[in-house]
């Protein structure tokens, strides 16, 4: 019988599983250690350990932050050009072939002496109404009923919008799905009252929970609020049509009020350019359907530093966000709020949703074929949004842990977002090895194509070191790191959290 000769590849994962195999918790990997000593990554039980001031404690970091602050003490910083970060969740923000050009100048003058002062806590009336019709203008025509600037608030961002959304919802439980924007679970720590209830989807449902299931969810679990995002961060799945449709009706059926994050509702890679989805579409009762949309000009305008944002629902949620917002936040910027009026002419809008899906289609295009060669196929390819959700499974282990992946590429001075990030929860109390959302990382695709590019050729170092028996090359040992880490981990001496 003739012996076949072992891959170097088969050798590698071999000699690699001997080891890996006895890593049963996150104290036996260095990554997963200086994770959980990050400030506000402890179990609840141990929060008390983490003060330093009294009565301070860390809330917790969004994926992004973790990642940039990791990727910080391996000697990155913003605009550094040999960096690819491809972890910032951010579109690339210059002018783009076929959009309108992105104004270069704002002339308040034309605007008085007011636009000096605080706005209103809902934002200005003419940016209100501008939003409200774009909803109108865009989903909104084979509805008889309108939304006005009553349906409008304008927030400095995002998260402002949801922390105000979060603020003014009772006691009562939250239902989300995993995995899920990072930020969800700092909102939800810190809001005591909301209880939340996750829901895990599988690639196998194509990242998916169908509205029938959601049904089952809302009524079997008493939920009163269920977030979502649509288009969903990070798988990049999206509810639309029909489906959207009775999503909407069921808001209305089963008596829960449901906050989408439409942030991605230009990013569409399927059907005909130009188009977008929203669930105002749908929605017949702007005042009596519990539907409450945040978007803004963060992502399909491509203006994350102008912190222009909106929620549209029923005028009674925007009261209550007034005053939510009054003690939060305290209003969007006047000026910006002033020159985002150009932003949502009609025409523009359309020229640049057509201008950015030819964009961000060739560059989904790209990366997919580039990891297709790398032989890290995509399984479920995004609909919408510019993420891939990337499965490590078929690597050879430790490779196979996002946080693993994740410390390695910053040797190679690139970012991505390790899958634990979008595991939402908020007590930190599960053995982050046995995380859903261990083996997969979140590659963003939003920046310039170069930087994309320099990315994916770190990953590409990163396999063939692994494909190299010979490289002599440790995975898993000796990350860099701050002094504040180095002050709290010690490798040579794992210790397990205390059952006390």
């Amino acid at each position: 019988m003739v012996e076949t000769k072992a891959t170097p590849l088969e050798t590698f994962r071999s000699a690699a599983q001997a080891i890996v195999d006895q890593i049963h918790h996150e104290t036996e990997s260095e990554a997963h250690r200086i994770f959980r000593n990050h400030p506000g990554h402890g179990r609840d039980r141990d929060k008390k350990e983490e003060e330093h001031l009294p009565g301070i404690k860390h809330p917790g970091s969004t994926g992004v932050i973790y990642v940039t602050d990791r990727a910080s003490a391996n000697g990155f910083y913003y605009g550094n050009p040999e960096w690819g970060n491809l972890g910032q969740g951010a579109p690339e923000v210059g002018d783009i072939p076929g959009a309108v050009p992105k104004p270069d100048s704002i002339d308040l003058k034309r605007f008085g002496d007011a636009v000096h002062e605080y706005a209103p806590g809902t934002g200005t009336t003419e940016l209100r109404k501008a939003v409200a019709n774009y909803y109108n203008e865009t989903y909104r025509k084979n509805q008889p009923q309108k939304y006005g600037p009553e349906n409008v608030c304008i927030v400095p961002g995002g998260r402002a919008g949801m922390t105000r959304v979060a603020a003014v919802i009772g006691s009562v439980n939250c239902g989300y799905q995993l995995p899920e924007y990072t930020s969800y679970e700092s909102m939800l720590s810190a809001f005591k009252n909301l209880v939340p209830i996750p829901t895990v989807l599988s690639a196998a449902d194509r990242y998916k929970l169908s509205v029938d299931d959601l049904k089952k969810e809302i009524k079997g679990r008493g939920l009163s609020a269920v977030i979502l995002s649509n288009p969903r961060n990070p798988t990049g799945m999206i509810i639309e049509g029909d489906e959207l449709k009775e999503l909407v009706m069921t808001s209305k059926q089963m008596g829960a009020t449901f906050i989408l994050d439409e942030f991605y509702s230009w990013y569409l890679h399927e059907g005909e350019l130009g188009r977008a989805v929203s669930s105002a579409e749908y929605i017949e009762d702007v005042n009596e359907t519990p539907v409450v949309i945040i978007d803004g000009l963060t992502k399909n305008w491509r203006c994350p530093g102008w912190r222009v944002c909106w929620v549209v629902g029923p005028k009674d949620m925007i009261t209550a966000l007034n005053q939510s917002g009054s003690f939060l936040d305290g209003g969007a910027s006047h000026p910006m709020q002033c020159a985002a009026l150009e932003m949502l002419d009609l025409e523009r809008c359309k020229q640049d949703r057509i201008a950015l899906q030819k964009r961000f289609r060739a560059k989904r295009k790209h990366v997919l074929e580039r990891l297709e060669k790398m032989g890290l196929p995509v399984v479920v390819e995004p609909q919408a949004t510019f993420y891939i959700w990337l499965s490590l499974e078929s690597l050879p282990a430790p490779l196979n842990s996002g946080l693993v992946m994740f410390e390695e590429l910053l040797r190679e001075k690139t970012i991505v977002v390790p899958g634990q990030s979008f595991d939402i929860n908020p007590a930190h109390r599960r053995n982050i090895i046995d995380s859903p959302c261990e083996k997969f990382i979140r590659i963003s695709y939003g920046p310039e194509i170069e930087q994309v590019d320099r990315g994916l050729d770190a990953l590409e170092r990163v396999l063939a070191k692994a494909r190299s028996p010979d490289s002599g090359h440790e995975f898993n040992k000796g990350y860099k790191r701050t002094r504040e880490e180095e002050d709290v981990l010690d490798p040579s001496s794992p210790q397990r959290p205390s059952k006390k």
